[in-house]
């Protein structure tokens, strides 16, 4: 069974930093790209941004100079470095597995991240 699971949100106050931590395990034979959608009570959700395993990355353009996201390929994991956070990043961040640039194959459980004014 495969598992993506989330971790390192919560509570920071406008300008802070938070560093998202996803890892994939199980029966993944194909991980091409890994990121990052987030979506706000009563918002569509929308994608932060991704990255492939040959280091090809995208970001919407909100959190474009903000936000990094990371890759340690060896062990299916992704990082998204979140600095200058703004209360317009208050969202719940869901993880996603792909086998190819277009695919959402796995997600994770989502994690909330709240910024204070």
């Amino acid at each position: 069974q495969v598992q993506v699971v989330e971790s390192g949100g919560g509570l920071v106050q406008a300008g802070g930093s938070l560093r998202l931590s996803c890892a994939a395990s199980g029966s993944i034979f194909v991980v091409d790209a890994m990121g990052w959608y987030r979506q706000a009570p009563g918002k569509q959700r929308e994608l932060v941004a991704r990255v492939t395993g040959a280091g090809r990355t995208d970001y919407m353009d909100s959190v474009q100079g903000r936000f990094t996201i990371s890759r340690d390929s060896t062990k299916n994991t992704v990082y998204l470095q979140m600095n200058s956070l703004k209360p317009e990043d208050t969202a719940v961040y869901y993880c996603f597995v792909g086998s190819n640039w277009l695919a959402r194959d796995y997600w994770g459980q989502g994690t909330q991240v709240t910024v204070s004014s």
